[in-house]
């Protein structure tokens, strides 16, 4: 299916949560989602923008849209406690390693999360966690845009409000930064549809060939592939005119 932003009322603006779409093949067993699917590796979680992100999720029960984030054969660990509460968990391994999984979600938002612990056994060893959800496909309907946040190649939306979302994102067009290429044309034409519309217009989808000249050879440019970059809706705005 095409999506388009008019296709779908993607927030209930009562209850604060943002729809998902999903589409089955029950002939294959197979489930896609027209929302891209993030995994977050522990060493992208070592940035101020992830860490204020993670620090708003709620933990709560495992639901079938966390069991969409895991591998089948994994589910089940999302119900094992972490071996920090049971030495003896399914999950642990020699008492003291964990493979644990935790359920969360966001309440700005809504997006379900799932944890992934990993701690290698005894002391002083390996002890993190990774993180899967899926972007949204779109903002609010009363958020503005107002700020991109690139970083460690996670893509973050600041609204006019100051949340912090993750940058709305179809799970055909992945989203990428420093090289010429189909990533940073994505980014681009994003940037270009929320640049034009004065930040109004922030569902996800936008085709490549909307990308402003100036903005793609931002997207494109090496520079933006170190450290942490943002621009502001006002710069954006500012490369429609160069």
């Amino acid at each position: 299916m095409t999506y388009e932003a008019h296709d779908l009322n993607l927030t209930d603006p009562t209850k604060g949560y943002l729809n998902f779409v999903f589409a089955s093949d029950t002939r294959l067993g197979t489930v896609t989602s027209l929302n891209a699917e993030l995994n977050i590796e522990a060493q992208q979680t070592q940035t101020p923008h992830f860490q204020e992100w993670r620090s708003r999720l709620v933990p709560c029960e495992p639901s079938a849209m966390h069991c969409m984030l895991v591998e089948s054969t994994k589910i089940p660990s999302l119900f094992h406690p972490c071996v920090t509460e049971d030495k003896d968990s399914p999950s642990a391994v020699r008492g003291s390693g964990c493979t644990c999984r935790r359920a969360f979600y966001d309440p700005e938002f809504g997006l379900p999360v799932v944890g992934e612990h990993f701690k290698h056994v005894g002391t002083g060893g390996t002890d993190q966690w990774a993180y899967q959800t899926y972007a949204p496909l779109d903002l609010r309907p009363d958020d503005t845009f107002s700020r991109f946040i690139t970083g460690r190649s996670l893509f973050w939306a600041r609204t006019e409000k100051g949340d912090l979302s993750i940058l709305p994102q179809l799970e055909v067009l992945g989203y990428n930064v420093g090289y010429s290429g189909g990533g940073p044309y994505a980014l681009a034409a994003y940037l270009t549809q929320v640049a034009m519309t004065d930040g109004r217009s922030t569902a996800a989808g936008p085709l490549h060939e909307k990308a402003h000249p100036a903005i793609l050879a931002w997207t494109t440019s090496s520079a933006t592939d170190r450290g942490t970059s943002e621009l502001t809706l006002s710069e954006l705005k500012a490369m429609l005119q160069s």
